[in-house]
């Protein structure tokens, strides 16, 4: 005869199996969400992501999820919403963003708003950055309600405004003005993804800190005349001088337990000559060759170990027959996370040796913060999820070169981590990702990342 307490731990088994969804049963559901998503036009510019969260609102309304709306400007609103947990634990935080980028439709394939499905790819803006991380976390939080759940910790859904340069509608507002809506342990949020080779899954990164852009001018000054006669304060000429001395600089190596990771990993699934690469980014003697390749062939691994200076605008005259007296050059300089900003623009202005030319910068819109652990129960269970969902890759702690909206949370000390869903090696040279001309998602790629999210969320949120 089972006793009470006996009884109880056999029923532990099913009580597990009862709380798993029926994914091919909610596959059409996911579909039909992040479809109805990817069609609503989020551009920023202009902004306008209310009817996306309406949407949003109403779906989840539906299933008995209350919902509040946080807006800076009524047009541009912040959708949160929250699972109670038991309080034991910390809440964790699922976020993505409604606006996306711009398009020039006459370059898409297929309309960039009419999330087209063919071939096995939903095709439209959004459908990478960042609509799929928004379904996967609406979809998340509709399973652990369905399911009922039983949460140690909160969980909460924020879907914000602005992320595409307009931060000021939405992480900045929230953080600045609602933080106790939305402050965790843990976060996750877009930058990161799964990366297939030869059609099998490789490597998976998982963003824990990125570079900090600051927007950079150089200035040259000299005196303005006739072009058919030559001047030694040319002002064109010490700004050309000045771009070649910054363009030969290699700002210092910097490693963090973020990069020392991911090289040493992405060894131990790499061809040997390219894993002697990986390794040797850690030998002084060997890193000024590796730099010099890396710079040549793989300029994502030169600018993830180093503060990357990269001139993108030159401005100066507006005759062939006239010497200006002023011209001007923008640098796109993305600061290592450790970077020092007042030391690395004197070190500039000693590179550039000439008192012609200043430089001018501003910090960016979004801060500095510190790098997301990687010793933490969340990572570990982003690493157990990829090797049930993504067998055969390998986990990589990934510093972005790009940026995002995590460092507003970073910086209030939330562990953060970027991710996203697994894409073909070969898309980027295509033509297809994010803010690219073309923007798809493999169909079965959407419901894997589903079912990913859900196993990462409830391994950390679940009694």
């Amino acid at each position: 005869m089972l006793t009470p307490a006996r009884s109880i731990l056999c029923l532990l088994p099913f009580l597990s199996l009862a709380a798993e969804p029926d994914w091919q049963a909610l596959r059409q559901e996911t579909l039909n969400h992040f479809q109805a998503l990817v069609r609503i036009d989020t551009s920023d510019p202009p902004g306008h992501e209310a009817p996306a969260v309406e949407y949003l609102k109403s779906v989840l309304e539906k299933e008995g999820i209350s919902v509040k709306i946080f807006a800076r400007d009524p047009k541009r609103p912040n959708l949160v919403a929250r699972l109670r947990g038991s309080g034991k634990k910390r809440p964790v935080l699922i976020m993505g963003h409604t606006d996306v980028v711009g398009v020039q439709p006459e370059k898409w394939r297929f309309p960039p708003f009419s999330a087209t499905l063919h071939e096995g790819f939903l095709y439209g803006r959004g459908t990478l950055d960042d609509k799929d991380n928004v379904t996967a976390a609406l979809m998340t939080l509709l399973l652990l309600k369905r399911h009922n759940v039983a949460l140690d910790r909160d969980v909460i859904f924020l879907a914000e405004a602005g992320e595409e340069g307009s931060v000021q509608y939405g992480i900045q507002y929230m953080v600045e003005n609602h933080w106790p809506e939305i402050d965790a342990e843990f976060t996750l949020a877009e930058g990161g993804g799964v990366m297939k080779k030869a059609g099998q899954y490789h490597r998976m990164t998982v963003a824990t800190t990125e570079k900090t852009p600051v927007r950079v001018s150089l200035v040259a000054r000299g005196t303005s005349g006739h072009g058919s006669r030559p001047t030694a304060d040319n002002a064109i000429v010490h700004l050309a001088q000045a771009i070649a001395r910054v363009s030969a600089w290699h700002t210092p190596i910097r490693l963090n337990d973020t990069t020392r990771t991911y090289f040493e990993r992405l060894a131990t699934i790499s061809p040997p000559e390219e894993a002697a690469r990986y390794n040797g980014v850690l030998v002084p003697e060997r890193a000024a060759s590796i730099q010099q390749y890396f710079l040549e062939h793989e300029p994502m691994h030169y600018s993830m170990l180093r503060t990357s200076v990269v001139p993108t605008v030159i401005r100066g005259g507006f005759r062939i027959n006239v010497i200006p007296s002023e011209a001007e050059a923008v640098l796109d300089v993305r600061a290592h996370p450790e970077e020092k900003l007042e030391e690395l623009f004197a070190e500039m202005k000693r590179v550039i040796g000439n008192p012609r030319v200043e430089v001018v910068w501003k910090a960016g819109h979004r801060p500095m913060a510190p790098p997301s652990r990687i010793d933490t129960e969340m990572f570990r269970a982003l690493e157990r999820a990829q090797k049930l969902i993504y067998p055969g890759a390998v986990t990589l702690p990934y510093m972005s070169t790009g940026a995002s909206d995590k460092v507003f949370l970073q910086q209030r000390g939330v562990q953060t981590y970027g991710i996203g869903p697994a894409v073909d090696e070969e898309d980027a040279a295509k033509g297809y990702g994010a803010h690219a001309d073309q923007e798809r998602l493999a169909e079965e790629e959407l419901h894997r990342f589903v079912r990913f999210h859900w196993e990462v969320v409830r391994a950390v949120a679940a009694q």
